[in-house]
């Protein structure tokens, strides 16, 4: 059966626009709501949400549509993705549910969701859901409608959580940090992490107004906690996105370091340490030179789909812990059942602490090949695949590359895009190639 609501990462779209109206997701808390109670009593689902001005809307509209099924809801009012994730499981309740678009701007708005493990929901359940918004809407009566209740001290028990991934005897003190929060849902918790272990904190992109996330900040604009570490002396910059679940660290240096390179660390921080590590998880687009440096420590690299929900699948069928984006997403499965920008950040701190190197000593064995990533937007009805022109210059593009570099041309899940993407070891053949392909797209 196919979606007609869910993407890669739960429902997404422009508030005010089919499905992120308030009339979709009151049917939609309804309908996840019946799903429930196929197997459940009395569920409880609890519900966070980034600081989109959207939020409030959205939140109530699914409130009532939970309790219009019989459901109890707990709200955790604005909270972290992977917080969610973590109280969902810890506070034993049915479903956890997040209102948030992660890294897009504040017009748009998404509901994602976490089972009772907190961790993503299978394509089976999403399909079950979608089934049942096409049915009629079943209201519960007045004496089995669900409640609804606050859980005042949230962000703080997903404080405390985040201080137990970093080990007891390390400490962040003398160590001077910088913090963007996207003007997002870790605007009042990330600061408050980093201090209570020792850090000296300070910050940019805390101060949400409803309309400011991930505004010319956060991982996806890093370049304003770049100068902001060179201009303040600080010794780490830590860039989280609109609902912390990536995360892009900077050194006194100003460097910016990736996912993929964080991931090559905290792959061999753990080498370093004695443990073992069969194997790691990327994505299509993760760079070459992270395979090979892994390989070459005798690390097995599988590539998976783009998604994060991908890497954890692949991940659980392997029995691996590590994996992630160049995006930032990662995921430590030791640590956390999702990707969590704010527990990733210390697994590369602790690695620091323990180690007594920089991050750039730390990331001496891996040189990143130069990639050119190119979105090119779609006519309405063009169908790339059948277009000889970009099969018959891809062809001659690989062919150039002999094997020094990879070519990689997918359909983004949210948007009409198709993003092209030229990996090799010359820089230069790489943004001409992608060019190259990007108007053969163009043309078609």
């Amino acid at each position: 059966m196919s979606r007609t609501y869910f993407g890669t990462d739960g429902i997404r779209g422009t508030v005010g626009h089919e499905p992120i109206t308030p009339d979709f997701v009151l049917r939609l808390g309804h309908a996840v709501g019946r799903v429930l109670k196929r197997t459940e009593e009395r569920p409880t689902v609890l519900i966070g949400k980034d600081t989109r001005i959207s939020g409030y809307m959205l939140e109530s509209a699914l409130e009532s549509g939970f309790n219009s099924a019989g459901v109890d809801v707990v709200l955790l009012g604005p909270l972290p993705t992977p917080g969610v994730a973590y109280l969902t499981r810890a506070q034993r309740a049915s479903l956890g549910v997040v209102i948030s678009a992660s890294h897009n701007p504040y017009p748009d708005n998404g509901i994602k969701f976490f089972n009772a493990q907190g961790a993503k929901l299978s394509d089976e359940w999403e399909q079950e859901v979608e089934a049942a918004l096409s049915q009629p809407p079943v209201w519960a009566d007045s004496g089995s409608l669900g409640r609804a209740r606050r859980l005042d001290d949230a962000p703080g028990r997903y404080i405390e959580f985040c201080k137990s991934t970093f080990p007891n005897h390390l400490t962040l003190k003398g160590r001077k940090i910088a913090i963007d929060a996207a003007n997002g849902a870790a605007y009042h918790i990330a600061p408050k992490v980093f201090h209570e272990l020792g850090a000296d904190t300070f910050c940019i992109g805390c101060a949400p107004d409803g309309l400011n996330i991930n505004d010319h900040c956060g991982a996806t604009h890093p370049d304003a906690l770049v100068e902001h570490v060179k201009q303040h002396g600080a010794d780490f910059g830590v860039a989280l996105d609109g609902d912390a679940d990536r995360v892009q660290l900077v050194d006194s240096a100003g460097r910016l370091y990736n996912g993929d390179e964080l991931l090559y660390l905290m792959v061999t921080d753990r080498l370093d340490r004695g443990d073992k590590v069969v194997g790691a998880v990327g994505t299509l687009m993760t760079n070459m030179a992270v395979e090979l440096a892994l390989k070459a420590r005798g690390v097995e690299f599988v590539r998976a789909k783009v998604g994060d929900r991908y890497v954890l699948e692949e991940l659980e069928k392997r029995g691996w812990l590590l994996g992630g984006e160049g995006s930032g997403h990662l995921l430590c499965l030791d640590k956390h059942t999702t990707g969590d920008g704010l527990v990733n950040a210390l697994q590369v701190l602790q690695a620091v602490a323990r180690s007594g190197r920089s991050l750039s000593q730390l990331m001496e064995g891996v040189r990143l090949f130069p990639q050119s990533l190119i979105n090119v937007r779609l006519k309405p009805g063009q169908d790339w695949q059948k277009s000889g022109q970009l099969a018959g210059e891809r062809e001659r593009l690989e062919h150039e590359l002999n094997g020094s570099g990879r070519v990689l041309i997918r359909p983004s899940g949210t948007e009409p895009v198709l993003r092209v993407m030229v990996e090799a070891a010359d820089e230069r053949m790489a943004t001409e190639g992608a060019q190259r392909l990007a108007d053969a797209v163009r043309a078609a």
